[in-house]
Protein backbone atom coordinates (compact mmCIF):
# COMPACT_ATOMS: atom_id res chain seq x y z
CA UNK A 1 0.00 0.00 0.00
CA UNK A 2 1.73 3.56 -1.16
CA UNK A 3 0.09 5.66 1.77
CA UNK A 4 2.08 2.76 4.25
CA UNK A 5 5.69 3.99 2.43
CA UNK A 6 4.50 7.90 2.70
CA UNK A 7 4.94 10.58 4.72
CA UNK A 8 2.66 9.99 8.02
CA UNK A 9 1.91 12.55 10.85
CA UNK A 10 -0.85 12.32 13.77
CA UNK A 11 -2.18 15.98 14.65
CA UNK A 12 -2.39 17.47 17.92
CA UNK A 13 -6.22 16.42 18.05
CA UNK A 14 -5.20 12.66 18.09
CA UNK A 15 -2.84 12.46 20.76
CA UNK A 16 -5.75 14.43 22.63
CA UNK A 17 -8.23 12.07 22.06
CA UNK A 18 -5.39 8.95 23.40
CA UNK A 19 -4.64 11.23 26.12
CA UNK A 20 -8.32 10.96 27.44
CA UNK A 21 -9.12 7.37 25.98
CA UNK A 22 -5.99 5.37 25.63
CA UNK A 23 -3.60 6.26 27.11
CA UNK A 24 -1.60 3.26 26.84
CA UNK A 25 -1.17 3.89 23.17
CA UNK A 26 0.26 7.38 23.83
CA UNK A 27 2.77 5.19 26.07
CA UNK A 28 3.06 2.86 23.38
CA UNK A 29 4.51 5.24 20.60
CA UNK A 30 6.67 7.05 23.28
CA UNK A 31 8.47 3.63 24.05
CA UNK A 32 8.89 3.14 20.26
CA UNK A 33 10.38 5.90 20.13
CA UNK A 34 7.94 8.63 18.33
CA UNK A 35 8.72 12.31 18.92
CA UNK A 36 6.58 14.68 20.46
CA UNK A 37 6.62 18.35 18.84
CA UNK A 38 5.03 21.49 19.06
CA UNK A 39 5.97 24.65 17.03
CA UNK A 40 5.16 27.14 20.15
CA UNK A 41 7.77 25.03 21.99
CA UNK A 42 10.67 24.33 19.32
CA UNK A 43 9.90 28.12 17.06
CA UNK A 44 11.41 31.28 18.39
CA UNK A 45 10.13 33.25 20.97
CA UNK A 46 10.28 36.19 18.88
CA UNK A 47 7.48 34.38 16.29
CA UNK A 48 5.71 32.41 19.02
CA UNK A 49 6.02 35.01 22.23
CA UNK A 50 7.28 32.09 24.12
CA UNK A 51 5.82 29.03 25.08
CA UNK A 52 2.57 29.71 27.32
CA UNK A 53 0.58 27.65 30.11
CA UNK A 54 -2.13 25.77 27.77
CA UNK A 55 0.14 25.66 24.30
CA UNK A 56 0.83 22.61 25.49
CA UNK A 57 -2.49 21.08 23.93
CA UNK A 58 -0.34 21.75 20.36
CA UNK A 59 1.92 18.52 21.39
CA UNK A 60 1.68 16.11 18.32
CA UNK A 61 3.21 13.01 19.02
CA UNK A 62 3.94 11.19 15.89
CA UNK A 63 5.94 9.05 14.36
CA UNK A 64 6.36 6.96 10.82
CA UNK A 65 3.25 5.02 9.95
CA UNK A 66 4.84 1.31 9.96
CA UNK A 67 6.28 2.24 13.40
CA UNK A 68 2.87 3.73 14.77
CA UNK A 69 0.78 0.96 13.57
CA UNK A 70 3.42 -1.86 15.49
CA UNK A 71 2.91 0.43 18.45
CA UNK A 72 -0.86 0.32 18.59
CA UNK A 73 -1.20 -3.58 17.56
CA UNK A 74 0.90 -4.26 20.29
CA UNK A 75 -1.10 -2.14 22.48
CA UNK A 76 -4.85 -4.20 20.65
CA UNK A 77 -3.08 -7.30 21.24
CA UNK A 78 -3.29 -7.21 25.39
CA UNK A 79 -6.29 -5.41 25.24
CA UNK A 80 -8.77 -7.56 27.23
CA UNK A 81 -12.08 -8.57 25.43
CA UNK A 82 -10.32 -8.11 22.46
CA UNK A 83 -9.85 -10.41 19.37
CA UNK A 84 -7.55 -9.71 16.71
CA UNK A 85 -7.85 -12.09 13.39
CA UNK A 86 -4.80 -11.30 11.20
CA UNK A 87 -4.94 -12.36 7.79
CA UNK A 88 -8.70 -13.27 7.99
CA UNK A 89 -10.59 -11.26 5.28
CA UNK A 90 -14.58 -10.35 5.03
CA UNK A 91 -16.05 -11.16 2.04
CA UNK A 92 -19.80 -10.36 3.03
CA UNK A 93 -21.96 -9.51 5.62
CA UNK A 94 -24.97 -11.97 7.13
CA UNK A 95 -28.95 -10.75 7.78
CA UNK A 96 -31.67 -11.86 9.16
CA UNK A 97 -35.28 -10.74 9.35
CA UNK A 98 -35.82 -6.78 7.63
CA UNK A 99 -36.61 -4.48 10.81
CA UNK A 100 -40.13 -2.96 10.75
CA UNK A 101 -38.85 -0.37 8.20
CA UNK A 102 -38.44 -2.55 5.92
CA UNK A 103 -34.44 -2.26 5.48
CA UNK A 104 -32.07 -5.38 5.44
CA UNK A 105 -30.66 -6.01 9.29
CA UNK A 106 -27.47 -6.97 9.47
CA UNK A 107 -26.18 -10.01 12.42
CA UNK A 108 -22.41 -10.63 11.23
CA UNK A 109 -20.23 -11.16 8.70
CA UNK A 110 -18.91 -14.04 6.30
CA UNK A 111 -14.91 -14.82 6.55
CA UNK A 112 -13.05 -15.39 3.21
CA UNK A 113 -12.27 -18.83 5.37
CA UNK A 114 -16.33 -19.68 5.35
CA UNK A 115 -16.76 -18.68 8.76
CA UNK A 116 -19.84 -16.90 9.90
CA UNK A 117 -19.12 -14.42 13.03
CA UNK A 118 -22.30 -12.68 14.87
CA UNK A 119 -22.33 -9.86 16.25
CA UNK A 120 -24.92 -6.81 18.11
CA UNK A 121 -23.02 -4.47 15.47
CA UNK A 122 -20.90 -4.58 12.94
CA UNK A 123 -18.36 -1.73 12.54
CA UNK A 124 -16.56 -0.91 9.04
CA UNK A 125 -13.41 0.39 9.43
CA UNK A 126 -11.66 -0.94 6.28
CA UNK A 127 -10.46 2.20 5.04
CA UNK A 128 -11.08 4.35 2.03
CA UNK A 129 -10.99 0.80 -0.09
CA UNK A 130 -13.86 -0.10 1.60
CA UNK A 131 -16.32 -2.65 0.00
CA UNK A 132 -19.19 -1.98 2.23
CA UNK A 133 -21.43 -0.29 -0.56
CA UNK A 134 -21.19 -3.53 -2.67
CA UNK A 135 -21.89 -5.55 0.41
CA UNK A 136 -24.89 -3.80 1.14
CA UNK A 137 -26.22 -4.05 -2.42
CA UNK A 138 -25.39 -7.61 -2.19
CA UNK A 139 -27.80 -8.05 0.86
CA UNK A 140 -30.54 -6.40 -0.87
CA UNK A 141 -29.73 -2.46 0.47
CA UNK A 142 -29.67 0.59 -1.55
CA UNK A 143 -26.09 2.11 -1.95
CA UNK A 144 -25.25 4.76 -0.08
CA UNK A 145 -25.00 8.10 -2.03
CA UNK A 146 -21.49 8.36 -2.38
CA UNK A 147 -19.65 11.97 -3.80
CA UNK A 148 -16.38 11.09 -5.25
CA UNK A 149 -13.93 12.74 -7.07
CA UNK A 150 -9.75 12.70 -7.04
CA UNK A 151 -8.28 14.65 -5.06
CA UNK A 152 -6.09 16.05 -8.13
CA UNK A 153 -2.71 16.10 -5.81
CA UNK A 154 0.43 13.43 -6.17
CA UNK A 155 2.36 13.30 -3.56
CA UNK A 156 6.62 12.41 -4.22
CA UNK A 157 8.02 11.62 -0.56
CA UNK A 158 11.36 9.93 0.99
CA UNK A 159 12.52 9.37 4.37
CA UNK A 160 15.90 10.21 6.61
CA UNK A 161 17.77 9.55 9.34
CA UNK A 162 20.01 11.42 11.44
CA UNK A 163 23.27 9.77 13.09
CA UNK A 164 22.30 11.70 16.27
CA UNK A 165 18.89 11.35 17.10
CA UNK A 166 17.99 15.08 16.18
CA UNK A 167 15.31 16.04 13.62
CA UNK A 168 16.51 19.63 11.48
CA UNK A 169 14.92 22.45 12.68
CA UNK A 170 11.66 23.70 10.99
CA UNK A 171 11.73 27.01 9.33
CA UNK A 172 8.11 27.53 9.02
CA UNK A 173 5.09 25.27 9.08
CA UNK A 174 5.14 21.72 7.94
CA UNK A 175 3.20 22.22 5.35
CA UNK A 176 4.32 25.14 2.80
CA UNK A 177 3.30 26.27 -0.54
CA UNK A 178 5.25 27.15 -3.27
CA UNK A 179 3.28 28.02 -6.00
CA UNK A 180 2.15 24.99 -7.48
CA UNK A 181 4.04 23.04 -5.68
CA UNK A 182 3.80 22.58 -1.93
CA UNK A 183 6.45 20.72 0.41
CA UNK A 184 5.81 18.67 3.28
CA UNK A 185 8.58 18.09 6.10
CA UNK A 186 7.44 15.79 8.76
CA UNK A 187 9.62 14.82 12.47
CA UNK A 188 9.08 11.09 12.84
CA UNK A 189 10.42 8.84 15.33
CA UNK A 190 13.67 7.41 16.68
CA UNK A 191 15.84 10.87 14.79
CA UNK A 192 13.64 9.78 11.60
CA UNK A 193 11.62 12.09 8.96
CA UNK A 194 10.17 12.36 6.16
CA UNK A 195 10.44 15.08 3.28
CA UNK A 196 7.64 15.50 0.61
CA UNK A 197 6.93 17.52 -2.58
CA UNK A 198 2.88 17.80 -3.51
CA UNK A 199 1.90 18.69 -6.75
CA UNK A 200 -1.15 19.02 -9.37
CA UNK A 201 -2.34 15.12 -11.06
CA UNK A 202 -2.61 18.18 -13.95
CA UNK A 203 0.71 19.12 -14.04
CA UNK A 204 2.55 17.11 -16.60
CA UNK A 205 6.14 18.76 -15.83
CA UNK A 206 6.07 17.71 -12.41
CA UNK A 207 5.77 13.83 -12.87
CA UNK A 208 9.08 13.44 -13.40
CA UNK A 209 10.09 13.80 -9.82
CA UNK A 210 9.62 10.52 -9.49
CA UNK A 211 12.46 10.41 -10.83
CA UNK A 212 15.25 10.60 -7.31
CA UNK A 213 17.77 13.32 -8.66
CA UNK A 214 15.15 15.25 -9.78
CA UNK A 215 13.09 14.98 -6.39
CA UNK A 216 16.62 15.87 -5.27
CA UNK A 217 17.21 18.80 -7.06
CA UNK A 218 13.84 20.46 -6.72
CA UNK A 219 13.84 20.30 -2.52
CA UNK A 220 17.29 21.71 -2.55
CA UNK A 221 16.19 24.63 -4.65
CA UNK A 222 13.61 25.60 -2.00
CA UNK A 223 15.80 27.77 0.82
CA UNK A 224 13.99 26.70 3.95
CA UNK A 225 13.81 22.97 3.54
CA UNK A 226 16.85 22.15 1.81
CA UNK A 227 18.60 21.61 5.16
CA UNK A 228 15.83 18.25 5.30
CA UNK A 229 17.92 16.56 2.85
CA UNK A 230 21.08 16.47 4.91
CA UNK A 231 21.34 13.15 6.26
CA UNK A 232 21.18 9.30 5.47
CA UNK A 233 18.35 8.66 3.43
CA UNK A 234 16.36 5.80 4.20
CA UNK A 235 15.04 5.07 0.90
CA UNK A 236 16.88 4.36 -2.15
CA UNK A 237 13.86 6.28 -4.34
CA UNK A 238 10.83 8.67 -4.59
CA UNK A 239 7.46 6.93 -3.16
CA UNK A 240 4.87 8.01 -5.65
CA UNK A 241 0.99 7.83 -4.31
CA UNK A 242 -1.72 9.26 -7.04
CA UNK A 243 -5.32 8.53 -7.77
CA UNK A 244 -6.24 9.22 -4.17
CA UNK A 245 -9.95 10.16 -3.98
CA UNK A 246 -11.76 12.79 -1.43
CA UNK A 247 -14.97 10.52 -0.55
CA UNK A 248 -18.09 10.90 1.16
CA UNK A 249 -21.04 8.48 1.96
CA UNK A 250 -24.21 8.89 3.58
CA UNK A 251 -25.74 5.65 4.38
CA UNK A 252 -29.34 7.45 5.37
CA UNK A 253 -31.49 8.60 2.80
CA UNK A 254 -34.64 10.33 3.36
CA UNK A 255 -34.32 9.62 6.81
CA UNK A 256 -34.10 6.32 6.14
CA UNK A 257 -31.46 4.08 6.97
CA UNK A 258 -30.05 2.24 3.92
CA UNK A 259 -29.28 -1.17 6.11
CA UNK A 260 -29.51 -1.36 10.26
CA UNK A 261 -26.81 -3.45 12.54
CA UNK A 262 -23.75 -1.92 10.52
CA UNK A 263 -22.17 1.46 10.71
CA UNK A 264 -19.13 3.00 8.80
CA UNK A 265 -16.16 4.64 10.48
CA UNK A 266 -13.73 7.35 9.84
CA UNK A 267 -12.38 6.23 6.42
CA UNK A 268 -14.89 3.89 5.21
CA UNK A 269 -17.09 6.84 5.58
CA UNK A 270 -15.06 9.63 4.43
CA UNK A 271 -11.57 10.54 3.17
CA UNK A 272 -10.04 13.24 1.93
CA UNK A 273 -6.65 14.94 0.93
CA UNK A 274 -3.69 13.07 3.41
CA UNK A 275 -1.59 15.92 3.09
CA UNK A 276 -2.90 18.04 5.90
CA UNK A 277 -2.95 15.13 8.18
CA UNK A 278 -6.81 15.38 9.42
CA UNK A 279 -7.56 11.75 8.77
CA UNK A 280 -6.59 9.74 11.76
CA UNK A 281 -7.62 13.00 13.96
CA UNK A 282 -11.14 13.06 12.37
CA UNK A 283 -11.41 9.30 12.70
CA UNK A 284 -10.30 9.24 16.28
CA UNK A 285 -14.04 11.91 17.17
CA UNK A 286 -15.60 9.81 14.55
CA UNK A 287 -14.60 6.85 17.02
CA UNK A 288 -15.42 8.56 20.22
CA UNK A 289 -18.37 9.39 19.17
CA UNK A 290 -19.41 5.73 18.13
CA UNK A 291 -18.27 4.07 21.50
CA UNK A 292 -20.30 6.61 23.42
CA UNK A 293 -23.47 6.25 21.10
CA UNK A 294 -22.83 2.08 22.05
CA UNK A 295 -22.69 2.64 25.47
CA UNK A 296 -26.33 4.02 25.45
CA UNK A 297 -27.27 1.60 22.65
CA UNK A 298 -31.44 1.73 22.02
CA UNK A 299 -33.15 -1.14 21.27
CA UNK A 300 -34.55 -0.66 18.50
CA UNK A 301 -31.60 -1.02 15.50
CA UNK A 302 -33.51 2.19 13.53
CA UNK A 303 -33.13 4.66 15.89
CA UNK A 304 -29.43 3.81 16.25
CA UNK A 305 -28.76 4.36 12.70
CA UNK A 306 -30.15 7.52 13.29
CA UNK A 307 -28.57 8.54 15.88
CA UNK A 308 -25.40 7.69 14.27
CA UNK A 309 -26.31 9.38 11.63
CA UNK A 310 -26.75 12.35 13.59
CA UNK A 311 -23.76 12.36 15.80
CA UNK A 312 -21.72 11.65 12.64
CA UNK A 313 -23.31 15.60 11.06
CA UNK A 314 -22.59 16.96 14.43
CA UNK A 315 -19.05 15.87 15.00
CA UNK A 316 -16.91 14.73 12.30
CA UNK A 317 -19.04 16.08 8.83
CA UNK A 318 -18.06 19.53 9.86
CA UNK A 319 -14.29 18.85 9.60
CA UNK A 320 -14.47 16.57 6.75
CA UNK A 321 -15.99 19.97 4.77
CA UNK A 322 -13.64 22.00 6.15
CA UNK A 323 -11.03 19.67 4.65
CA UNK A 324 -12.70 19.52 1.56
CA UNK A 325 -12.85 22.90 1.11
CA UNK A 326 -9.07 23.68 1.62
CA UNK A 327 -8.64 21.34 -0.84
CA UNK A 328 -10.86 22.81 -3.20
CA UNK A 329 -9.51 26.14 -2.90
CA UNK A 330 -5.67 25.19 -3.25
CA UNK A 331 -6.41 23.30 -6.12
CA UNK A 332 -8.47 26.09 -7.90
CA UNK A 333 -5.10 28.11 -6.50
CA UNK A 334 -2.56 26.06 -8.69
CA UNK A 335 -4.99 25.88 -11.74
CA UNK A 336 -4.99 29.65 -12.05
CA UNK A 337 -0.99 29.57 -11.92
CA UNK A 338 -0.54 26.88 -14.37
CA UNK A 339 -3.20 28.63 -16.64
CA UNK A 340 -1.36 31.68 -15.76
CA UNK A 341 -4.98 33.63 -14.69
CA UNK A 342 -5.87 35.91 -11.38
CA UNK A 343 -6.72 33.45 -8.60
CA UNK A 344 -11.00 33.98 -7.58
CA UNK A 345 -10.65 32.62 -4.64
CA UNK A 346 -14.05 31.31 -2.59
CA UNK A 347 -14.50 33.91 0.72
CA UNK A 348 -13.56 30.83 3.47
CA UNK A 349 -10.24 30.20 1.17
CA UNK A 350 -9.27 33.72 1.01
CA UNK A 351 -9.58 34.16 4.70
CA UNK A 352 -7.68 30.92 5.27
CA UNK A 353 -5.28 32.53 3.53
CA UNK A 354 -4.58 35.46 5.09
CA UNK A 355 -4.49 33.37 8.41
CA UNK A 356 -1.85 31.56 7.13
CA UNK A 357 0.03 35.86 6.29
CA UNK A 358 -1.34 36.91 9.75
CA UNK A 359 -0.25 33.93 12.12
CA UNK A 360 3.82 35.00 11.79
CA UNK A 361 2.91 38.42 12.39
CA UNK A 362 1.17 38.24 15.88
CA UNK A 363 1.22 35.20 18.29
CA UNK A 364 -2.27 34.73 19.25
CA UNK A 365 -3.18 34.61 15.51
CA UNK A 366 -0.47 32.10 15.30
CA UNK A 367 -2.18 30.13 17.88
CA UNK A 368 -5.49 30.44 16.12
CA UNK A 369 -3.96 29.48 12.70
CA UNK A 370 -2.65 26.22 15.08
CA UNK A 371 -5.60 25.44 16.53
CA UNK A 372 -7.47 25.25 12.62
CA UNK A 373 -4.21 23.12 11.53
CA UNK A 374 -4.30 20.83 14.33
CA UNK A 375 -7.86 20.08 14.59
CA UNK A 376 -8.46 21.49 17.52
CA UNK A 377 -11.00 24.81 16.61
CA UNK A 378 -12.86 25.04 13.05
CA UNK A 379 -12.40 28.03 11.56
CA UNK A 380 -15.80 29.63 11.98
CA UNK A 381 -15.18 29.26 15.46
CA UNK A 382 -11.63 30.41 15.46
CA UNK A 383 -12.62 33.62 13.33
CA UNK A 384 -15.75 34.19 15.51
CA UNK A 385 -13.19 34.95 18.72
CA UNK A 386 -13.43 38.46 19.65
CA UNK A 387 -11.01 40.63 17.37
CA UNK A 388 -9.84 37.79 15.53
CA UNK A 389 -11.05 38.27 12.02
CA UNK A 390 -10.23 41.91 12.17
CA UNK A 391 -7.02 41.17 12.78
CA UNK A 392 -6.84 38.57 10.23
CA UNK A 393 -7.65 40.93 7.42
CA UNK A 394 -5.63 43.72 9.16
CA UNK A 395 -2.23 41.31 8.97
CA UNK A 396 -2.90 39.09 6.30
CA UNK A 397 -5.07 41.06 3.57
CA UNK A 398 -1.67 41.16 1.25
CA UNK A 399 -1.30 37.43 1.13
CA UNK A 400 -0.95 37.46 -2.39
CA UNK A 401 2.34 39.73 -2.26
CA UNK A 402 3.74 37.46 0.53
CA UNK A 403 5.88 34.28 -1.11
CA UNK A 404 8.30 32.48 0.55
CA UNK A 405 11.58 32.14 -0.88
CA UNK A 406 12.29 29.45 -3.66
CA UNK A 407 12.18 29.05 -7.48
CA UNK A 408 9.54 30.80 -9.84
CA UNK A 409 7.13 28.84 -11.92
CA UNK A 410 10.13 28.62 -15.05
CA UNK A 411 12.51 27.87 -12.48
CA UNK A 412 10.78 24.92 -11.23
CA UNK A 413 9.73 23.59 -14.58
CA UNK A 414 13.62 24.12 -15.90
CA UNK A 415 14.22 21.88 -12.45
CA UNK A 416 12.50 19.37 -13.83
CA UNK A 417 13.26 19.11 -17.22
Amino acid sequence: MNQFRLLHFFQPRYREVMDANAPDVVAALVDAGALVVNPLRDAPASVTGGFREGDECHDAITARRPVAEAAIARVAAATDNLEVRRGVGVVGLLTRDPTAAGVPHVVGVRTDGGEDVLADVVVDSAGRRSTLPTWLTDIGAQPPVEERADCGFVYYGRHFRSNDGSVPMAFGPFLQEYGTVSVLTLPADNGTWGVGLVASAKDKAMRSLKNLDVWTNVISSMPLCAHWLDAEPIDDRVAVMAKIEDRHRSFVLDGDPVATGVVALADSWACTNPSVGRGISIGTIHAVGLRDLLHEMPADPVALQQQWYDMTMATAEPWYRSTLAFDEGRLAEVDALLEGRPLEPTPGFEIGKALGAAAGKDPEILRALLDVVNVLALPDEVLGRPGVFERVVELGGGWRDEQLPGPSRDELVALVS
